[in-house]
């Protein structure tokens, strides 16, 4: 696994792409800057690795676009130390930037041929989330709950009432709503049963799907 002056320079690139598009957080611009995305993906399109762009991965999935990645990363607001749900580790990159960011990372993934991959797969960098569970993403992590930060990485049809409630008063969950199209929406708890909500521009995620039985 090889990672050059050459990707450095194309990470800065990609930095300084995102931070024109309206991307302000230095810390967030730093784990860009730092994490080899060329790794996550085949290396048939390592030329495209730091294009502003989602790519396939297995599954018929995808890598998220980096500003994508980098927006979601930004609106959640991580703090150190703070306990964060993935649901969609899918090539595992948006788990390095919430690792890069300081979160203690505990990520669902429900594609097993995704899942394996990539929990074998982001050690070798060094990046080492609490938990890798192959599961169900609508039910959440109830048994780690609560959490303060939830993000989804693919498109939810609703809201999951059983991710809501693993929330900390205080805490987030970000979550792209919608059919072929989603609405990025942000959940903010203010009390155990009050949540004020945000809806923040359009994205398009790959279809967030419930566990094969």
């Amino acid at each position: 696994m090889k990672d050059t002056t050459k990707h450095q320079g194309l990470r800065n690139q990609l930095a300084n792409v995102l931070e024109a598009k309206g991307i302000t957080d230095a810390k967030v611009l730093d784990a860009v800057r730092k994490i080899p995305r060329h790794l996550f993906m085949d290396s048939s399109f390592e030329a495209h690795a730091y294009q502003d762009k989602a790519f396939p991965i297995a599954a018929e999935q995808t890598i998220s676009q980096p500003y994508t990645v980098a927006f979601q990363s930004e609106v959640l607001e991580i703090q150190p130390g703070e306990k964060v749900l993935e649901i969609g580790t899918g090539s595992g990159y948006q788990t390095a930037v919430l690792l890069e960011l300081g979160a203690e990372v505990y990520s669902i993934e429900r594609q097993h041929e995704l899942f394996k991959k990539t929990s074998m797969f982001l050690p070798k960098l060094g990046y080492r989330p609490k938990r890798f569970i192959f599961g169900d993403g609508y039910k959440g992590l109830p048994e780690e709950a609560p959490f303060d930060k939830i993000i989804v990485t693919a498109g939810a049809p609703y809201v999951p009432k059983a991710l809501l409630g693993q929330i900390k008063v205080g805490g987030r969950l970000l979550i792209p709503v919608g059919d072929k199209e989603q609405v990025m929406t942000l959940f903010i708890r203010k009390s155990p049963k009050e949540f004020e909500k945000h809806e923040l521009g359009g994205f398009r995620f790959v279809p967030m799907l419930k566990k094969k039985n």
